[in-house]
């Protein structure tokens, strides 16, 4: 398909199910991208750039573009952003941005590698404490952390880092990655996350394509990725996640969206109460959705029309691809599974496509999960 197909093209968009959608809407929060720069390289990243990128320095929004962001969340009833990159912190102006935010009323978190905390961040941080800071441990010895960024003297700058942040009282929550890169060291790096981490830790299996569309990189991300008989094994392993997954396993596998009768793409919660402004300026439904019929420029319109008259729009998009109004659009399964438009698009540039790995892992977990109630 190519880009609009999946726009209705009736003269009235049917509104039907958004009007369903509608009353329970409001921007609760938003996701503020300030850079896709990073001093790390990880294997698996799905946006970073190098650190001093000279055209990604150019297109990033500046303290007065984020400050007018700012202001329209507020005033539309945001009351929680969330900071990340790139690595946020590599923003020259990260001091100023990050008060501007907290002076507005607006709950705070940060997401960071921790690596260029320094003591003047841990300052501020104790004067105006953020909501939370999230850290991702790729390894706990210098071998597999570095394999993971492919920085020299990255695991000191973590380990340096994260020790000033749990050493002043900064509210950390630890979580990790599961890949191939650090796979065999996973036990040891989820003990170290539990240990350290005030309320809950969580790991990923589920890595993202780029965002840009970089083969090279997507290459790397794939060989990055575990198969997913090791995902359920994984999680087989881990109490509070499996524990949590068979508790809900009722609620997790849906017979009734087997009786789905219409063609909309998106039945999920993307648009109902979050947001996400990438570095230079485009608005989106949620972090991964990235087709160019699902971005507004918030460069040549205000935060307020794509939230009133954008996202609509993009609720109404359908598909006629019977592959998927057949299997994904049917599937029982949907909330075991990590296919959804934004990921289908990243995966095969297309908003309607099935993918045979996501689908193999959420039959997968949804047979553990049954195994366990006979």
């Amino acid at each position: 398909m190519k880009q609009n197909d999946y726009i209705n093209q009736s003269p009235l968009p049917d509104f039907s199910l958004w009007e369903k959608l509608k009353k329970y809407r409001r921007v609760v929060s938003f996701n503020l991208e300030l850079t896709n720069r990073c001093n790390n390289n990880c294997r698996h990243c799905y946006i970073n750039v190098p650190a001093y990128d000279k055209e990604a320095i150019k297109k990033e929004l500046s303290l007065e573009d984020i400050e007018k962001i700012a202001d329209e969340a507020v005033e539309l009833g945001a009351v929680w952003c969330l900071i990340t990159g790139g690595e946020p912190l590599l923003r020259q102006d990260f001091f100023d941005i990050y008060l501007l935010l907290k002076k507005k009323g607006l709950l705070v978190s940060v997401f960071t590698n921790a690596t260029l905390i320094t003591n003047k961040h841990i300052q501020l941080f104790k004067q105006y404490p953020p909501r939370d800071m999230e850290v991702t441990v790729y390894g706990v010895t210098k071998e597999t952390y570095e394999r993971v960024t492919r920085l020299t003297g990255s695991f000191k700058a973590f380990k340096r880092g994260l020790g000033l942040l749990l050493n002043n009282g900064i509210k950390v929550r630890l979580k990790t990655m599961a890949l191939r890169s650090n796979i065999q060291e996973f036990s040891e790096i989820c003990a170290f996350c539990r240990q350290h981490t005030k309320d809950y830790f969580r790991f990923d299996p589920f890595l993202h394509l780029r965002f840009d569309a970089d083969s090279k990189r997507n290459a790397e991300i794939q060989s990055e990725r575990l198969l997913p008989e090791e995902i359920v094994e994984l999680e087989r392993r881990d109490p509070e996640r499996f524990q949590a997954l068979e508790k809900n396993c009722d609620k997790l596998i849906k017979p009734e969206l087997c009786q789905i009768n219409c063609n909309h793409l998106f039945h999920c919660g993307t648009g109902l109460g979050s947001f996400t402004v990438s570095a230079d300026g485009f608005f989106r439904l949620c972090s991964s959705l990235w087709h160019p019929d699902c971005i507004y420029d918030l460069k040549k319109g205000s935060l307020k029309e794509a939230w009133e008259n954008f996202i609509p729009l993009v609720r109404d998009m359908r598909s006629e691809r019977q592959e998927f109004l057949e299997k994904c659009h049917r599937c029982s399964l949907v909330n075991l599974c990590m296919w959804c438009p934004a990921h289908s698009y990243l995966e095969t540039g297309n908003l309607d496509i099935p993918v045979d790995y996501f689908c193999k892992l959420a039959h997968l977990r949804a047979e553990k999960l049954l195994l366990t109630h006979l």
